[in-house]
Formats: structure tokens, sequence, C-alpha cells
């Protein structure tokens, strides 16, 4: 259970079948404090006419303002007292979008699994999540290399999802994974 954490925000980032959504409801469910779970694809979803696939790189300008707008929803609900959890594709290149979150204590996870784990997970799932293998391997090689966060990966290919649900939690109580 996380307590104290209202008016912080945590991204929880990683390739596709990674485990960001499965872990992002369980930390948002179990919170002591109000919590709220913006599942970044929903803002995705809300896209009802011209919608460019968001791994394609003609979807730049589109993911800019789709990342503006889940940062500014994440904003508006931390200010409000809540714990939030943002469980979506942000790496570092979307990570500007969040840090002009003035004030707000920021968390940055990535689950990171090897490829071939992440793509079983992310073809055996049953929603209509990404399942092609091109895009989910081209997704976790810009994960592969984080650079100057790459201590804010968590290689989770062997961990079950309470274990990861566990690791997660504690980081966010320690601030482990907090942004400067």
């Amino acid at each position: 259970m996380i307590a104290g954490r209202a008016g912080e925000v945590l991204i929880l980032t990683g390739p596709p079948g990674a485990g960001k959504s499965t872990i992002a409801r369980s930390l948002a469910t179990s919170c002591a404090v109000p919590a709220v779970h913006l599942h970044a694809d929903d803002f995705w979803h809300a896209i009802k006419h011209g919608l460019i696939a968001p791994y394609l790189p003609e979807s730049n300008e589109q993911n800019q303002v789709v990342l503006d707008a889940v940062a500014s929803a994440a904003r508006v609900y931390a200010k409000g007292g809540y714990f939030v959890v943002v469980d979506g594709i942000v790496g570092p290149w979307f990570l500007n979008r969040f840090r002009t979150i003035i004030d707000i204590p920021l968390h940055y996870i990535v689950l990171r699994p090897n490829a071939a784990t992440a793509l079983a997970r992310a073809q055996a799932r049953c929603s209509d999540g990404l399942k092609d293998a091109d895009p989910i391997r081209d997704l976790h090689r810009q994960f592969a290399n984080l650079r100057d966060l790459e201590g804010h990966a968590m290689d989770t290919t062997a961990q079950s999802v309470s274990v990861t649900l566990n690791t997660v939690r504690e980081a966010v109580i320690m601030g482990t994974f907090r942004l400067p």
C-alpha cells in the first residue's frame, strides 16, 4: 500500500507487453490515498477521426498533442490531491511533456522485460492492444538504451506480477526513481 504520495505522479512505462497496465491498475487500486490510473492508450482511442498509429514516424505531431493531454490530466489530478499513475509508452523523448508539471513530484519507472518476453506477453493478451511483432520489437529497441535514465529501468523478464508490483510500490515509497 502506498501512503503519503497524494499529489505525486508516477509514469509507468516500457514497451508493449511489459505489464504496465496490469501493474498500474493494481497499484492505483491498492493505494492508501486517493489514486488515479491514467491509461494513455485511452487518450489515443479518444481520437475518432484521423488517428495515425502512434508507433508510425508520421504520428509525432499527434503523439505530442496526446502526451500534452495526458500530462495536463495528470497535473490536474495531482494538484487535486490524487496519486496519479500514468500508464503508457512514455519514452525519454516524451518526458519534457511531463517535466513542465511544476512543483509536482514525478517518478519515472521503465518496466523492461527482454524482447522475447515482451513480444510473447503482448501477443498473448486478450485485449485489442498492439500484437504486431515489428512495431513491438521496434518499441522495445527504443527502450533498450535510456542513457542517463538507464537507472530507471527494471528488468521484469522473470518477475511475477506480484513481485513487480511490490518492487514498484517500494520504489515509489523510497523515491528511488523520482526525477529531479
